[in-house]
């Protein structure tokens, strides 16, 4: 899958990603982080990605369920995935534990971070080693609203970490707004979101021979998270008011259900279809062939995400579109910025979510049209990453404009 650069880009840039990726070997986790890299690469910039397996048990390998020290499963699984989108020389992990580098950029990985212009730490999972300080910008780029704000103000170890980034940017695009209740963890936040490369899920946009509703989800992340006498929960929390949704339509409603707290029996009783997650997972290239096998999205989202109106908006419902896929996705307030009501369509409760599940199959044609119109329009690497690195120039700019007055 090689893809052409985009040409005419104004200035070139030297930008370290920190992601998660060796650790988290499995197809979503994966391309959420990879299209960053490609994105930003396909720019003109000249991108590194660096993950470190920071100083506890922290490499997952999905064929024994364990997670240990171990990152060879997760390594293998880096090669195969920058290789198959063609940028296999862009990528370096750190084992902190036998204190060894591994991968293509292995030998120049802390010079290319002494070179570096602007640091991306997405979802904050990598530690900043004394590489990285050195860097002016320093963007932590917060994937889970809500939660992140909330680990800030409960854990004195996160809130000092976030303070070694010199920027704060969120897929809770309605942080500070009225109406969004994201509690104040005391940092600035600016709204960004998912970029996608477009290119990487083109194929074949014709309706499927059985008309599926599919999902690849976790029931539940982590526990619940308690805060001034507020909970805020996981799918599993959303989801009950909908689990007789199979019972009342006549869709076929189908997903990839991680965690081991998942009751499945309880929900296959009701009418729902599931698979093996981590079949699904298991490669870059199994995940992008379920979605793109898929009719469309069926998604629930976090509690937490929709109790706050967070205005977040899922990496994996932008791979949908891509596909060229319509989406029917719990109402988190992203209506605030994606106003639309074809290829993404919101729901609140059981009937609303029927309705919407009915129109998308009767007009079936046109909505995967404005799916893939919506992709490009709100998603595209180029608009989404160019805003993002015009934020930080700007930001730091006028950063370095008041500390000189």
């Amino acid at each position: 899958m090689i893809i052409k650069p985009v040409t005419g880009s104004s200035q070139k840039l030297n930008i370290i990603v920190l992601g998660y990726i060796i650790r988290g070997p499995l197809g979503g986790l994966a391309w959420h982080h990879l299209q960053y890299v490609l994105g930003l690469s396909l720019l003109g910039h000249n991108v590194t990605f660096i993950e470190d397996s920071d100083d506890y048990d922290s490499c997952y390998d999905p064929a024994t369920g364990a997670t240990g020290k171990d990152a060879s499963y997760g390594l293998e699984f880096a090669r195969n995935a920058f290789n198959t989108i063609g940028i296999g020389d862009c990528w370096a992990y750190h084992d902190a534990h036998n204190r060894q580098w591994h991968g293509p950029r292995a030998e120049d990985a802390i010079s290319r971070c002494n070179e570096a212009d602007i640091l991306l730490n997405l979802s904050a999972v990598n530690p900043l080693r004394e590489w990285m300080l050195l860097i002016s910008v320093r963007a932590l780029i917060d994937t889970d609203p809500v939660f992140t704000q909330l680990k800030h103000l409960q854990n004195k170890g996160a809130a000092e970490h976030a303070r070694q980034h010199s920027h704060y940017l969120s897929f809770g695009e309605n942080i500070h707004q009225a109406g969004c209740t994201i509690p104040d963890d005391g940092f600035t936040w600016l709204p960004t979101r998912q970029p996608v490369v477009s290119e990487c899920w083109a194929g074949d946009h014709n309706h499927p021979d059985k008309f599926r509703f599919t999902s690849i989800a976790q029931w539940d992340s982590y526990p619940p998270r308690e805060h001034n006498g507020k909970t805020y929960g996981m799918k599993s929390e959303s989801f009950t008011q909908f689990l007789e949704l199979p019972l009342q339509s006549d869709h076929h409603l189908e997903i990839a259900l991680g965690s081991d707290s998942a009751p499945r029996e309880h929900l296959k009783s009701l009418g729902w279809v599931l698979r093996d997650s981590l079949q699904v997972t298991k490669t870059i290239q199994s995940y992008r062939d379920y979605l793109q096998h898929s009719s469309a999205e069926f998604g629930i989202s976090k509690h937490g995400y929709v109790s706050t109106h967070s205005g977040w908006f899922s990496e994996r419902s932008i791979n949908y579109l891509a596909c060229g896929k319509p989406v029917v996705v719990q109402d988190t307030g992203f209506q605030n910025w994606l106003g639309t009501d074809r290829g993404v369509l919101k729901f609140e409760n059981l009937d609303e979510a029927r309705h919407a599940l009915d129109e998308v199959k009767q007009n079936y044609s046109a909505h995967c049209q404005a799916a893939l119109e919506i992709c490009h329009e709100y998603f595209d690497y180029k608009h989404v990453l160019n805003n993002l690195l015009d934020t930080l120039y700007v930001s730091n700019a006028t950063t370095k404009l008041v500390a000189n007055v």
